[in-house]
């Protein structure tokens, strides 16, 4: 099976009911065939791989199922909703931001009898720290440094027709997330590896030329023979190369240390990636709570999720429920259309 097959495939590589044997192996095929297909090779492979990928689907799957059900969005409960008036601005923003989403757009053509789905509506979460005006009983306090949270960038991605299957897609993106994890370490080591490869080349032929440089033609043409020291300078930096190949190991060795990277990566999921439920007590200006005044304060609840990797990513999401009535219809981006003209 290639690469692209896995991605079609993906509702039936996790099941967020149970962790089966089958669901392991062929999460173990797919951890293979996302790296790199040549470590089947090895004496093995799926047998040493197999328990680190259990770690992580478990993970994983322990992730999904905390995860709050799924809430219906519609400007029409916008208003009622403090969530949703958290999240955005004004009811017409609801629409506005689902509807950006070719993903659930194509959802929606692919099933036409389908009235709702569900979606995964990420957000960028931030926190700002500032001087506001607080009530404190009967007195008006001016210059007291609160905390207002802020939501945008709102983006949908995964979306299904129904939770359970939601559910599941957001459990093979994690996997294939933390794969990717593995996949940026086993790149770097094979990066430095050419490198150095192309480095001994390099100062193997400049040694051979400054050797062959000496009396007759050679001298004419080349200039001075080259002096001793420069050549011992050489060797010694040929030296230095094949040392650290040799810490890399010939190509089995490195086969050998590419499952072992992917190995340590699935071992401990939580370093890629981790899901936490916020709960915060906000009033109507988005301002975290004291607790000194109740008055139009509510608590929002959402997942925040922390993913790491070469540039660190933190984004606020929940599992929303969107009707098919509620979806705008498609606007015509003129700009990139004059540019086909």
């Amino acid at each position: 099976m290639g690469i692209l097959d896995w991605f079609i495939n993906r509702p039936a590589q996790f099941d967020t009911d149970r962790v089966s044997a089958t669901m392991i192996r062929g999460a173990t095929e797919k951890a293979i065939a996302l790296t790199n297909p040549r470590l089947s090779v090895l004496p093995s492979c799926h047998a040493r791989l197999a328990p680190a990928v259990d770690t992580t689907i478990r993970y994983l799957r322990a992730m999904v199922e905390e995860l709050p059900a799924a809430r219906p969005v519609s400007p029409a409960i916008w208003s009622s909703d403090r969530a949703w008036r958290a999240f955005f601005v004004a009811p017409s923003d609801i629409p506005s931001a689902l509807g950006r989403s070719e993903n659930l757009r194509t959802l929606f053509a692919k099933y036409p009898l389908l009235d709702e789905a569900c979606v995964l509506l990420g957000m960028r979460f931030s926190e700002q720290r500032l001087f506001g005006i607080a009530l404190h009983g009967e007195i008006v306090r001016r210059d007291v440094v609160q905390t207002c949270v802020s939501f945008a960038d709102h983006r949908v991605h995964v979306c299904a027709q129904d939770e359970v299957e939601l559910r599941r897609l957001v459990g093979v993106q994690a996997f294939e997330y933390v794969l990717a994890q593995a996949l940026s370490q086993i790149a770097e080591a094979r990066v430095e590896r050419q490198e150095l490869e192309g480095n001994r080349a390099l100062i193997r032929a400049r040694l051979r030329l400054l050797r062959r440089q000496g009396p007759g033609l050679g001298a004419i043409f080349a200039g001075a023979p080259a002096g001793a020291s420069e050549q011992a300078e050489l060797q010694e930096k040929l030296l230095e190369n094949e040392r650290q190949l040799e810490t890399l190991g010939d190509s089995q060795a490195a086969l050998e240390m590419e499952l072992e990277s992917l190995k340590e990566v699935l071992e401990h999921p939580e370093r890629c990636l981790c899901v936490a439920q916020k709960h915060l007590r906000l009033d109507t200006m988005n301002v975290l709570s004291d607790g000194t005044s109740e008055d139009h304060v509510a608590e929002v609840s959402f997942s925040l999720a922390e993913l790491a990797g070469a540039q660190p990513l933190q984004r606020a999401f929940v599992l929303a429920r969107f009707a098919r009535a509620e979806m705008p219809s498609p606007t015509i981006n003129f700009d990139a259309a004059a540019r086909y003209l």
